[in-house]
């Protein structure tokens, strides 16, 4: 359910994206009636229905069929009537394939189902259990994206709040400039100028302000105490799944309390983007490694790999959108090219830093993150 929230799917309207998804796995097995649903906390909640037997009182009954099944796409050849509303719905076919998080997660399905008895070949279940993964795909690129300008408005808001202090000093300097005992005509003028304009910015900059926080109720990071090893503990449970795929092992080198103040929600994200990196780029049954380092009023935490590397080029591009990097993910897992864009982001509103280092092709990365305590 966390997962779907995040997506923000659940009781959405229809999208035309959807359907041709819907209308393509109904071609594929050459059948009338299609749909996507996915497993909300009351049922399922149905995205996409198409065909003129697709009566919204079949599907759950046939999505209930796949999320109690363990394979990951079913077919069956039996007649079945579904009774609802004093109506008998018959179909004799069906096939569905299950939609994963990338987390591997049971989000939903895609089903078919027909009037007629009929044999799904392989390739056709190969066919649809890819749509089900197309689909998974489009959520988390959609999801990407709307972090990514979520992340971006409030770093945005942040430094225009930082930048109201001097332009406020400014003005107000400016006003005792105007006033000071024999200041002549020409000074004035030029502090009443500075004053006015500068009383502008500060006007501007409070509308951007207010109507940041009528949009998303608060722009500024939410700054509380955090554990940081338990954080991190939080975030590797979380990829406990893509991890165990791999045989991939998490060690945590954080012996001593260490405590900084930040946005838990924001600096979990921060850590979740660069590990679930880290675990795409690295190579089966390898390890890897977070520590920390202290210096005076900042903490360094590492994250090392043994993955893929990264050569002179891409440290360079690293930060940039949609870059494109020499390296790819060991199991040919999706990337979008906005997850170390949106960590940078949540780095520089906690004023930190963020940067990598790699000894080439093979030999692994370690990506730095360096945050202040308070």
């Amino acid at each position: 359910m966390q997962k779907l929230y995040e997506y923000e799917i659940l009781n959405t309207p229809a999208e035309e994206s959807f359907n041709n998804f819907a209308k393509l796995a109904a071609e594929i097995f050459e059948v009338t009636d299609a749909a996507i649903g996915f497993f909300d906390k009351h049922g399922t909640f149905i995205k996409a229905l198409i065909g003129k037997h697709a009566a919204p009182e079949i599907n759950p009954y046939l999505f209930n069929l796949i999320k109690t099944t363990d394979e990951d796409v079913v077919t069956g050849n039996a007649s079945e009537f579904v009774h609802a509303n004093d109506q008998s719905f018959l179909f004799q076919f069906f096939a569905g394939a299950v939609i994963k998080s990338a987390e591997g997660q049971n989000l939903g399905a895609i089903i078919v189902h027909g009037q007629h008895f009929q044999t799904a070949t392989q390739n056709q279940l190969n066919m649809l259990n890819r749509l089900a993964v197309m689909i998974s795909e489009k959520l988390e690129t959609r999801m990407a994206f709307r972090k990514t300008l979520r992340a971006q408005d409030d770093r945005l808001h942040v430094l225009i709040h930082d930048l109201k202090n001097p332009m406020t000093t400014i003005s107000l300097q400016s006003e005792l400039v105007s006033r000071m005992p024999g200041a002549d005509e020409r000074t004035i003028t030029i502090a009443e100028k500075i004053n006015s304009q500068s009383k502008r910015m500060v006007d501007n900059l409070n509308q951007i302000l207010s109507s940041a926080r009528r949009e998303t109720g608060s722009f500024k990071p939410q700054k509380n105490k955090i554990n940081l090893r338990e954080l991190l503990s939080k975030t590797v449970k979380d990829l406990n799944v893509i991890s165990k795929n791999k045989n991939q092992a998490f060690t945590i080198n954080i012996d001593t309390p260490v405590e900084i103040f930040g946005d838990q929600i924001k600096l979990q994200e921060l850590f979740f983007q660069l590990l679930h990196n880290a675990v795409k780029f690295s190579y089966a049954d390898s390890e890897i490694r977070i520590s920390h380092q202290m210096a005076e009023n900042r903490v360094t935490i590492a994250i090392k790999d043994h993955g893929v590397g990264l050569n002179e080029s891409d440290l360079e591009s690293l930060f940039m959108k949609f870059s494109r990097l020499s390296s790819a993910p060991t199991q040919h897992e999706n990337v979008n090219g906005l997850g170390l864009i949106t960590a940078r982001m949540f780095v520089d509103m906690h004023k930190g830093r963020i940067w990598a280092t790699s000894e080439g092709k093979d030999k692994g990365t370690t990506f730095f993150i360096e945050l202040p305590l308070k």
